[in-house]
């Protein structure tokens, strides 16, 4: 995710395919942490990053220059290895690249009007896709091989979303989310459900990618917001949970667990389980926990949620509950680790885990 303010000292910020490592570019360099320990695992100090992408734990990374110095173009993508300290192969565009994600089949490089897909071993191109301007980048990718989808706008005065195959090389959907352009995209790792967001910032939606079905609503809140991420929870099948967090400073989760048990009890059929019977259904406050001032309003945030856990309750009742934990980024230079606990009546409280200064930490 690279960073739209110039004043932060962090330009990009982007966590590893199963969320155990990240990574961080800045005006000087860019640096690898270990999610679990805060440990920082590798620098470099050699200029401008404003894309660096992990593959998984590996020694593979994926970076790009912001062009503050001649060898460190933003047209130019570097695969780097981390052991060797040396390029591996570089990749030219004719205009700057605005998004990369990849896994261990796949190398996508999303430019300002078109998409390149790459088979990662051999870097042959596998597909090209013409997009409408997408000067932010906006993306968002499941590194599952079962359901490994690429979404990008399809629409640039609508928020409307293609969802492409790019282990089949084929368009899956097209999904009509919002009526005003998209500021955010997220994939559930599983490949299964798509969560967009306009630039309005009122209301997130969740959508079922097998259907192209519009499953679930939320209500982030009254007043327009930027959303700045979107992030599903780790599940083999419906996460749990999706975290945003927004301009406002505030964190929100909105429970998917929640929501769809409570429509399970109003039709006995599987495809009724997960499409609301009216949109107010989907609004529900008690689906929407929200953690005021998590970060400074105003300062970009990225968050992921790491774990989702089934911890049992000490209450005589000895139901189980829901513990998440949820890692932020802030682009100001800090790390946040918040732990969300909910109970089996639906109450919660959150606690700061962790915090630790992204620039100032030593090896």
């Amino acid at each position: 995710m690279a960073n739209s303010s110039t004043s932060n000292p962090i330009l990009c910020a982007s966590f590893n395919q199963d969320n155990s490592c990240f990574a961080i570019g800045t005006r000087d360099g860019f640096r690898l942490f270990d999610a679990n320990t805060g440990r920082l695992l590798y620098e470099r100090a050699v200029g401008a990053f404003i894309i660096v992408e992990m593959l998984f734990s590996s020694d593979f990374l994926a970076i790009v220059g912001a062009g503050e110095q001649p060898s460190l173009s933003p047209r130019r993508l570097c695969l780097f290895n981390t052991t060797t300290g040396m390029a591996l192969r570089e990749l030219n565009f004719l205009t700057s690249i605005v998004s990369v994600h990849l896994n261990r089949k796949r190398l996508i490089v999303v430019l300002q009007e078109n998409t390149y897909i790459y088979d990662i071993n051999s870097l042959a191109i596998l597909d090209t896709i013409d997009t409408v301007p997408n000067f932010k980048g906006l993306s968002a990718f499941s590194p599952s091989l079962d359901g490994c989808f690429l979404a990008l706008p399809a629409n640039a005065t609508k928020g409307s979303v293609l969802v492409y195959n790019v282990m089949d090389l084929q368009s899956h959907c097209e999904i009509d989310a919002h009526n005003s352009p998209l500021s955010a995209l997220a994939l559930s790792s599983n490949g299964m459900y798509i969560a967009t967001a306009s630039e309005q910032g009122t209301i997130i939606r969740v959508h079922l990618i097998a259907e192209a079905t519009k499953s679930y609503s939320f209500r982030r809140g009254t007043y327009p917001s930027t959303i700045f991420s979107l992030s599903f929870g780790p599940a083999t099948e419906l996460p749990d949970i999706l975290a945003a967090t927004s301009s406002s400073g505030s964190l929100h989760v909105f429970s998917l667990g929640l929501a769809i048990n409570q429509r399970s009890r109003r039709s006995n059929s599987f495809l009724g389980s997960f499409l609301p019977h009216s949109v107010s259904d989907s609004l529900d406050p008690a689906h929407h926990r929200i953690l005021h001032n998590a970060v400074p309003a105003g300062i970009r945030s990225y968050a992921v949620i790491r774990k989702v856990e089934k911890v049992a309750d000490r209450s005589p009742s000895g139901a189980s509950v829901c513990r998440a934990t949820i890692s932020l980024i802030t682009y100001n230079g800090y790390f946040l680790e918040y732990i969300l606990n909910i109970n089996q009546h639906g109450e919660c409280s959150w606690n700061l885990e962790r915090e630790f200064n992204l620039l100032t930490l030593l090896p």
